[in-house]
C-alpha cells in the first residue's frame, strides 16, 4: 500500500475543509450534488471523447499502482541475472532453459527464452526494445488520461459556476439573502473543478508517469542483463554494469546483501 498517496489525498482535501471551518464556514456548504454532477460528468464526457475505451480502462486500473504501490525488486532481479550468468559461463546458456518456467516476470522469461534459443543478439535486442516501447506508450497513455482530466476539470468548474450565476440572475427578485446563497452555491463548482484537478487528477498523472519510468528502466536493465549473459560476459562484470540502473538506496541494499523492494 502506498501510504504517501492515501495520506496525500486525505491531507489535501482535509486542509481545505479545515480552512473552511476556521473561517467560520459550514463544511456542508461545500457539498453540492448539482455542482458535482456538472464537474465530474462534464469532465468524464470530455475524457471519453478524447481517449479510446482501452486507454480509459488502463488509466482506471492505474489507480491500483497509485494507491497500492508497485512490487518491484530490482536488487533481487540483478541477483537472479548474475546467478544465471554464472551458470551460463559454467554449464552453457542452454542450461538456463529449465529455469525459464520459474521466472515470474514475463518480459525476462521471453528475453531469456530467445537468448537460449540462439536468436541473434541484434534481433533479440530489437524485438525486446519494441516491446519496451509498447510498455512505455501504455504507461504514457495512463498518465495522459489523468493529465487531460486535470486540464478539463477547472474549465468545467467555471462552466458550472456560470450556470449557477445564470440561475441566480434569473431569480434576483427572491431577495438579497437568496441571491447571496445562490452565488455561494454557484462557486462550489469552481472549487470542485480546481480542487479535484490539483489535488487528485494531476498528482495521479505525475505518479503514473514516474511509475511508468521505473517500469521501463527495469525492463531496460533486464534486457541488458540477458544480452550480457548471451555474450558470455563474466557475472561480476554484469553485476557492476547492472548496478548503474539502481539508485543509491538500492545499491546500498545490494552491497549489504539485503533484499530490496522499491
Amino acid at each position: 500500500m502506498d501510504l504517501a498517496s492515501i495520506v496525500g489525498v486525505f491531507l489535501g482535501v482535509g486542509m481545505i475543509v479545515l480552512g473552511q471551518i476556521l473561517e467560520g464556514g459550514n463544511p456542508a456548504s461545500l457539498l453540492q450534488l448539482t455542482a458535482g454532477l456538472i464537474v465530474l460528468g462534464g469532465t468524464t464526457g470530455a475524457v471519453l471523447l478524447q481517449f479510446p475505451p482501452k486507454g480509459l480502462i488502463s488509466a482506471a486500473l492505474g489507480l491500483k499502482t497509485v494507491f497500492l504501490g508497485e512490487k518491484t525488486d530490482p536488487v533481487g532481479l540483478i541477483g537472479q541475472i548474475v546467478e544465471f550468468a554464472r551458470r551460463a559461463r559454467r554449464e552453457g546458456i542452454l542450461a538456463l532453459e529449465r529455469e525459464i518456467g520459474n521466472i515470474k516476470d514475463p518480459f525476462f522469461a521471453k528475453a531469456l527464452s530467445m537468448a537460449v534459443d540462439g536468436l541473434e543478439p541484434k534481433t533479440l535486442n530489437e524485438t525486446m526494445e519494441t516491446e519496451v516501447g509498447t510498455i512505455e506508450e501504455e504507461w504514457k497513455e495512463k498518465s495522459e488520461v489523468w493529465e487531460a482530466a486535470g486540464g478539463y476539470l477547472p474549465t468545467i468548474g467555471i462552466i458550472g459556476a456560470v450556470i449557477g450565476l445564470i440561475h441566480v440572475m434569473e431569480n434576483l427578485s427572491a431577495g438579497i439573502d437568496a441571491v447571496g446563497e445562490g452565488i455561494a452555491v454557484a462557486f462550489v463548482a469552481t472549487v470542485y473543478g480546481v480542487g479535484s484537478a490539483n489535488l487528485i487528477a494531476l498528482p495521479i498523472s505525475g505518479k503514473l508517469k514516474a511509475a511508468g519510468a521505473r517500469v521501463v528502466k527495469i525492463r531496460d536493465m533486464t534486457l541488458k542483463g540477458v544480452l550480457l549473459i548471451q555474450e558470455g560476459i563474466n557475472h561480476s562484470i554484469i553485476e557492476e554494469e547492472l548496478k548503474s540502473y539502481l539508485d543509491d538506496r538500492s545499491r546500498a541494499k545490494m552491497s549489504s546483501g539485503e533484499p530490496g523492494k522499491t
